[in-house]
């Protein structure tokens, strides 16, 4: 599948007498902002814009390139506990991975992204992007908000959901998510559970 600025091309090589047409299926509208432009000026993405300053991520958003910026919403940070979001908002290693976690190597349009399709992340992890009918999919969920949002740069998603990688969690919630929770219950129960968090 071919895009063109997020357009999809349906028609190529008309060949005319003085060059040559291409047919796509939507008006092309004219980009001038980089992806971190959008950041500082988009009201839903103040908890990302502060995030991205504090880990310095301001300039590779600003750089030549093209990425795709999965941008969670103020929405999706406000979704997770408190005591979560300010420990990573308040370490630099893991906030960083978490941002990494959310832009994709490469500008991906909605157009061009098919089921099942595996993409890797600048944190070097992958994401299952898909579509479930007319939905996006990240995981396997329809998480995607907003889609599509240009950039000179590369391209927008906006996410209701933050996507946590296990680098950027504590060995205790590494743990409830997996076959070992029973063994953190028997860690809490002996006064141990400090360690793990």
């Amino acid at each position: 599948i071919v895009t063109v600025n997020c357009a999809r091309l349906l028609k190529a090589d008309h060949h005319a007498t003085n060059g040559v047409v291409h047919v796509i299926d939507k008006v092309i509208a004219t980009t001038t902002n980089s992806i971190q432009h959008i950041i500082e000026t988009e009201e839903s993405l103040e908890t990302l814009r502060a995030a991205v300053a504090a880990s310095n991520l301001n300039s590779l958003l600003e750089s030549e390139g093209q990425y795709t910026l999965l941008a969670p919403t103020n929405e999706a940070f406000e979704k997770i506990p408190r005591e979560t979001l300010n420990r990573i908002l308040g370490d630099p290693e893991a906030l960083r991975d978490l941002l990494n976690h959310h832009i994709l190597k490469s500008a991906m349009c909605a157009e061009a992204i098919i089921a099942g399709l595996t993409m890797e992340t600048l944190e070097g992890t992958t994401l299952d992007v898909g579509c479930s009918g007319e939905d996006l999919t990240l995981n396997g969920k329809p998480i995607i908000a907003n889609k599509d949002v240009l950039a000179t740069n590369g391209v927008i998603h906006f996410v209701n959901e933050l996507l946590i990688p296990d680098s950027a969690k504590t060995l205790f919630e590494l743990a409830q998510e997996s076959e070992v929770s029973k063994s953190m219950d028997l860690f809490r129960q002996a006064g141990l559970s400090s360690h793990l968090t």
